[in-house]
């Protein structure tokens, strides 16, 4: 999904995610390089025509916002990493991330066993 997107308009619709509802002018001072205003209009008009973006009439003028729900798009990011990183295998992905233990709080380890409990008891149903 949004893995498809060129370079410059991830960085985009990175920023909205990130940032939230933002102005062309919030987004151009949030790039990594400069980009003219029109440019950065026109490649917000290209990501609302594909969908990905959503523009709303506000009183700082127009503002932008992601259109594709944030747990949507790190779904669809998480896919692609275990597909392309761990060959398909979402157990290979969760076994790198415990062998990540050492950067985890007690609270977090304990919140992975919850979930795994619930994906048990979900697949059970």
């Amino acid at each position: 999904m949004l893995s498809s997107l060129p370079p410059r308009e991830r960085e985009i619709v990175d920023i909205l995610y990130e940032r939230g509802a933002s102005t062309v002018t919030e987004i151009g001072e949030a790039l990594s390089d400069a980009l003219s205003g029109s440019a950065i209009r026109a490649m917000l008009k290209r990501l609302e025509a594909k969908g990905f973006v959503a523009r709303q009439q506000s009183e700082r003028g127009f503002v932008y916002a992601p259109s594709v729900s944030d747990k949507t798009a790190r779904k669809s990011a998480l896919s692609q990493v275990v597909r392309v990183f761990f060959n398909g295998s979402a157990t290979s992905a969760a076994a790198a991330l415990l062998g990540m233990q050492d950067e985890m709080s007690a609270d977090e380890l304990d919140d992975l066993e919850k979930l795994i409990g619930q994906a048990r008891e979900g697949r059970a149903k």
